[in-house]
């Protein structure tokens, strides 16, 4: 007989998106350990700020139209290439273009593979369309690359929650809330109570 587990009224939402914010300045070669023997012409730039930098602070602003130019012309010009990929990427899951932003995503991950915020994004998209096994596979990559960040224990928690993996979701609770420290974690516990309910 099947176990009906209550969850509180208000369960918790997913965490949003995590934009990738790093000024990096390496080229495909750099990012493999290879040695720039062979540079090419400089570019010399009279705005002080990178393609990259602009499309940042656009998009912090909340210019999205401008913000997806820059990010588009930085992946163009090899500046911060995968990052650029990565927030071109939310841009285009906030307005709801999925089949592009998991393009966008991949494209990241094809330059950098362990792109913490790729990961975690592409994690997010997947939870969002109910494509939970990608979700799960996602979110786990993002905790083996940086273990500390909380938010991904707890989207992985909602996801095994709605999988109805109950006993894995609560360690993953649990672990997002050692990792938040005194914040108010009355929804999480509530989480974390309704889901021990339905463990045999």
């Amino acid at each position: 007989m099947a176990k009906v587990i209550k969850f509180p009224q208000s369960v918790p939402e997913k965490f949003g998106v995590q934009r990738a914010s790093r000024v990096r300045r390496q080229s495909h070669t750099d990012k493999h350990g290879q040695l720039s023997l062979f540079t090419g012409a400089k570019v010399v730039r009279l705005s002080k700020l990178t393609p990259f930098e602009e499309a940042l602070m656009l998009d912090e602003e909340g210019d999205r139209v401008g913000a997806k130019k820059m990010y588009e012309k930085a992946i163009r010009e090899d500046d911060c290439q995968a990052d650029a990929y990565c927030n071109l990427g939310i841009l285009q899951f906030l307005d709801g273009a999925y089949a592009g932003a998991i393009d966008s995503f991949t494209r990241c991950l094809q330059i950098d593979p362990r792109h913490f915020e790729a990961h975690y994004n592409l994690a997010n998209l997947y939870a969002e369309v109910g494509n939970y096994p990608l979700a799960k596979l996602h979110y786990r990559v993002s905790i083996e690359v940086q273990p500390e960040f909380p938010n991904s224990y707890f989207n992985l928690g909602l996801v095994l929650a709605l999988e109805k993996d109950y006993r894995e979701a609560v360690k993953s609770l649990i672990r997002y809330r050692e990792l938040t420290g005194d914040e108010d974690h009355k929804q999480v516990d509530s989480l974390i109570f309704a889901l021990q309910q339905g463990i045999d």
